[in-house]
């Protein structure tokens, strides 16, 4: 216990702690909206959009986030309007804009000097090394995604289940669709500095899959989500901390842990 508490006087890890806190509520309400409408795969690709977008950012000397923001934020876009169109299929048009951004990224990465460091920690993740800027930037985004969440949380509800019946219904899919697409890539982003471009899916996917082994209504697998990212969360960051190992795979390993451990529980029950 004593240990526990000499851990949470360091500023770093009362960052870290803080941010993935927010983000962990965060990603399972989005991962939980993104499972159901089949859509898991976008948060793998815009993770390595971000890398790319990021790294365009720190190569020119901008802060990462102010050119990464919009980047994203277009490309989570044309994956909507070209799925939408039916020009090209969902999982191709994510995976030829997750490679072009990774490349992006590594190629960046290759050509600059003084500047690896910073670029690769947010492709595998180091939440104990987030700043007091990138900590306000979280929090801020949270809140944003949340309320918006909760502002249109039927019509979010009813899309997830039922596309054509919501838009029979009048509800503006639509819209609506612009809007869910813009908060998933902000999502995205914010998580990249917690578990880093390649595992930043997991940490979406994982407490939903998780959740929605257990609930029985779409409240309770919000719940669970959001209790089993949280406790991931936490547990990750102090045996990173404690072991000297990444915080990130430590995260995304302890939910696979629940993951797994919850599936061969459910599938023992049905036998």
């Amino acid at each position: 216990m004593n240990n526990l508490i000499n851990i949470l006087q360091y500023q770093f890890v009362e960052r870290a702690i803080i941010a993935g806190l927010f983000l962990g509520i965060v990603c399972a309400v989005m991962g939980v909206f993104l499972v159901l409408r089949k859509m898991s795969l976008i948060g793998d690709g815009l993770a390595h959009i971000s890398f790319g977008a990021i790294a365009i950012g720190i190569v020119f000397g901008f802060y990462p986030l102010v050119t990464a923001i919009p980047l994203v934020i277009i490309a989570s876009l044309i994956i909507y309007a070209l799925t939408r169109k039916h020009i090209i299929e969902g999982d191709a048009i994510i995976g030829i804009l997750a490679s072009l951004g990774l490349a992006t990224g590594v190629i960046l990465s290759s050509i600059s000097t003084g500047f690896n460091i910073d670029i690769f920690s947010y492709l595998f993740g180091n939440i104990l090394s987030i700043t007091q800027q990138e900590l306000l930037f979280v929090i801020i985004g949270s809140i944003i995604i949340l309320s918006v969440i909760i502002l249109f949380y039927q019509e979010f509800m009813a899309i997830s289940f039922n596309p054509e019946q919501a838009k029979i219904s009048g509800i503006p899919v639509t819209i609506l669709d612009i809007l869910f697409s813009i908060i998933t890539a902000l999502t995205v982003l914010m998580s990249i500095k917690l578990a880093g471009a390649l595992l930043v899916s997991a940490l979406i996917i994982l407490p939903a899959s998780s959740s929605l082994q257990l609930a029985k209504s779409f409240q309770n697998t919000m719940l669970f989500a959001v209790v089993f990212a949280l406790i991931s969360i936490l547990i990750g960051i102090i045996i990173s901390f404690i072991f000297n190992i990444p915080t990130g795979a430590t995260i995304v390993t302890f939910n696979a842990i629940i993951f797994f451990v919850i599936l061969i529980i459910k599938l023992l029950k049905t036998k």
